[in-house]
């Protein structure tokens, strides 16, 4: 079915049509099973009692009990004998009387409604008989009132569950033909309401993905055509430079520049890959740490200079160990690339409320101020750091971002005066976020 209104109106009839079917067929049943006989009960007491007044005071007797009656309940009651006369007035009114074997009756004859009840003894019949007026018609109104009032009724409910579908549906297309602006209202509670929540936040990942592939594209761009002209013209200086181990180390620094820059992007690729691509085991900070300043301490002690480390005991997060392992060493050796020679690096890790805080400090100049916010951008590297032989290319602190908000951390940079202080924050033992992300 084309229109899930239809197909709700047509269950809501269906439903509807069920349950009055029902009604009426359980209507029926306690009609028969318990109205009637309570009826009939009365029935037999009233030709009980007519019969006695009958044989103790005589027929003025039962003229005066049926004429009570009669103003009692309506219509005309009588008290018959075996053959169907009114012991009153002698007249004749077998005609009111069900056939034999029956012994007690509720029906119509033409426009009259007749009840008729033998007495137990079989001597006298209770007849009453009175005009039949379609007084039911009304409640064939009702039910025709019930049923319009419930279809308008779903109705509404149709419309109010299909319309935001249909809006979603329509927000849906607009996003696949390349509008990734496009945002659902988000105004219920319900499941309707969360699917469009939903959508919303898939919709801002895909944009923030779409269009940071796009920087990264022009960056790349950017950042590869200078790498790229020096190297075709250290190909040329080779082949008519007289000094030709100097051009060719010339090209081997480009090519190795080039090679950074590959690697580096291939870091971001695994950082925002699939988490089902991603190892998510528990992993104990403390060795990460101790083995990451392990690694780096050659580099800054060949310029004289130190790691201290200051680590708090057990400190163990859920994530990738090789995501975070790259997260620390490039911020560790971003520091080491801007301290001065011999100078120390402070290295703290902290656990406060489960979060895990790793601080990394250099005494280094710092950043300024209006770019402290922007180190962590792709390719983004101060005036001081665009040399050549800076050994950068402005990836190593986006790296380390984007690890640390695949599990949901945080990374920030200030001045510490003099140096620059990165912090990276952690959610400890997240186990549940671990099975989340597996899932994912």
């Amino acid at each position: 079915m084309k229109s899930l209104y239809i197909a709700i109106i047509l269950a809501t009839i269906a439903v509807l049509g069920i349950a009055i079917v029902g009604s009426q067929a359980l209507s029926q049943a306690m009609i028969d099973d318990y109205i009637n006989p309570t009826f009939d009960d009365m029935d037999e007491v009233s030709v009980q009692e007519a019969a006695d007044k009958l044989q103790t005071t005589g027929p003025p007797a039962v003229a005066v009990y049926m004429h009570r009656l009669d103003s009692v309940f309506g219509g005309s009651h009588y008290l018959l004998d075996a053959r169907g006369n009114d012991v009153v007035s002698g007249q004749s009114l077998s005609r009111y009387l069900p056939k034999p074997p029956l012994t007690k009756a509720r029906e119509t004859h033409q426009r009259e409604f007749v009840i008729a009840h033998q007495s137990a003894d079989g001597k006298y019949w209770f007849v009453v008989v009175g005009p039949y007026h379609r007084k039911d018609l009304p409640f064939y109104h009702y039910n025709f009132l019930i049923l319009g009032t419930c279809l308008l009724m779903c109705g509404l409910a149709a419309w109010y569950v299909v319309s935001p579908i249909r809006r979603i549906s329509a927000g849906i297309r607009q996003f696949g033909e390349g509008d990734l602006a496009v945002r659902l209202p988000v105004r219920r509670r319900d499941e309707i309401g969360s699917l469009a929540q939903s959508f919303n936040g898939m919709a801002e990942r895909i944009q923030t993905i779409f269009l940071s592939g796009q920087r990264l594209l022009a960056d790349i761009s950017h950042e590869l055509r200078s790498p790229l002209a020096r190297l075709h013209f250290s190909v040329k200086l080779a082949r008519t430079a007289p000094d030709r181990d100097a051009a060719l180390d010339r090209v081997k620094r480009d090519i190795d520049r080039l090679t950074t820059l590959v690697s580096s992007l291939v870091e971001i690729a695994r950082a925002e890959g699939s988490a089902a691509y991603r190892a998510f085991e528990e992993v104990s900070i403390n060795h990460l740490i101790a083995d990451t300043v392990r690694d780096c301490a050659v580099e800054i002690e060949a310029r004289g200079g130190r790691i201290h480390l200051a680590a708090a005991p057990g400190v163990v997060v859920v994530g990738s160990s090789e995501l975070l392992r790259r997260a620390v060493e490039n911020v560790l050796r971003n520091a080491i690339r801007h301290a001065p020679e011999g100078t120390a690096i402070d290295v703290e890790l902290g656990l406060h409320a489960q979060i895990a805080t790793i601080s990394i400090r250099d005494y280094g100049p710092g950043v300024p101020e209006e770019f402290v916010e922007k180190i962590f951008d792709s390719f983004f590297r101060t005036e001081e750091a665009r040399d050549a032989d800076s050994g950068g290319v402005g990836l190593g602190l986006s790296i380390a971002k984007r690890a640390v908000q695949v599990h949901r951390g945080v990374i920030r940079a200030s001045n510490a005066n003099p140096g620059l202080r990165v912090e990276i924050e952690l959610p400890a033992e997240a186990a549940s976020f671990a099975g989340e992300t597996a899932r994912a």
